[in-house]
Parts: C-alpha cells; sequence; structure tokens
C-alpha cells in the first residue's frame, strides 16, 4: 500500500530540524520501498504492507530516537488522500487571491470534530468542507485573518492534532502516491 506521512511542525523556522535525506534513509532502513521526501516540511511517500498504526508508531518513535524531535505523524493512504480531492468543492485551488490548505487531522481526532471545536467558518470570508481525515479551506488573502481557521492556534485541542498543507504540496504528494511505480525485483 502507498502512504503519505506528513510530519507536523519540522523545520519551521529553524527548529525541530530533520533533514530530508536523513529521514529518507531512516524510512528506507525499516524495509519500505518506492522511498520520497517532498519539500522540506516533512513529507514521505513510501510502499509498505505494514499496518497502519504501526507504521505511524515506528514514525514517531523512531524521529524522536535518530533526529530528537518529537513530531506528531500523519499517516494518509495515496488512494484515501486521492478520494478526499475527487470530492474537492469547486472553490478549493481555484481563486488566485485565495489561500487554499488542506488541514490533515491527526488521530484520535476526526475532520468533522475539528470543524465542530473550531465552528463554522464565517461564509462571507472564508470556505470550509470536512472530507475525511482532511479539512479543505480557502480564504481571500485580503480578509485571511478574520477567519475562524488562522486562528486554529488558539484551540490547542485542535491544533496540536492537525498538520496543515497548502493545496500546491497536497497535489504534489497525490500526485506522488498515485502515480505508476516501476516494479523491482
Amino acid at each position: 500500500m502507498r502512504y503519505i506521512a506528513l510530519l507536523r511542525g519540522v523545520n519551521v523556522g529553524g527548529n525541530n530540524i530533520v533533514p530530508m535525506p536523513q529521514l529518507r534513509r531512516l524510512f528506507e532502513e525499516r524495509g519500505h520501498a518506492q522511498v520520497v521526501t517532498y519539500i522540506n516540511s516533512g513529507n514521505v511517500v513510501f510502499d509498505t504492507d505494514e499496518a497502519p498504526a504501526d507504521v505511524q508508531a515506528w514514525c514517531q518513535a523512531a524521529i524522536l530516537e535518530r533526529f530528537s524531535v518529537r513530531t506528531p505523524v500523519c499517516l494518509v493512504a495515496g488512494d484515501v488522500l486521492a478520494r478526499c480531492l475527487a470530492q474537492a468543492p469547486a472553490w478549493w485551488n481555484s481563486d488566485t487571491d485565495s489561500r487554499h490548505n488542506a488541514i490533515f487531522v491527526i488521530p484520535p481526532l476526526t475532520a468533522a470534530e475539528a470543524c465542530e471545536a473550531v465552528g463554522q467558518g464565517k461564509p462571507d470570508v472564508e470556505q470550509v468542507a470536512a472530507i475525511e481525515p482532511v479539512v479543505l479551506w480557502s480564504a481571500p488573502r485580503a480578509t485571511w485573518s478574520q477567519t475562524r481557521w488562522s486562528q486554529v492556534v488558539k484551540k490547542k485541542s485542535v491544533y496540536d492534532h492537525i498538520t496543515i498543507r497548502n493545496a500546491a504540496t497536497t497535489l504534489t504528494l497525490a500526485d506522488l502516491a498515485t502515480r505508476a511505480r516501476p516494479h523491482t525485483a
């Protein structure tokens, strides 16, 4: 199965440093196949036959041991992300004057619970859609700071269980996780 591991809060502002080449090697040492890292924000695409809960637990422990960084990890199957994006509302990633994000929810929190905790989006300044395990969010750049979701950092019960990627990164990760890969013997 093809998965994407999304590390929360690494390589931000010079903190929680996890070098991507070393992270890729860590996944390869574990025996995961077709390992690819994408940009410096902690995104790993890989193949594994292990159970998702086992991979997530190993990943968090291994990153702590290897890099001395405690980080939650969101694990999403490539086909699940592709399904979510296929269900994306027409407004998501369509207006160049808006910011478009995918908010990945780290279990046990669900996208629906995150939306309930943050509250309904303000229709005049943001659009929000929960498609498990992701919340898709768009807001005009000019009024971004007036949105509920721009203030999610104040909702620790949610903020500590999410990791955010912009639309371009999300679409690239989906492509990396679903494109045909060469078979190796």
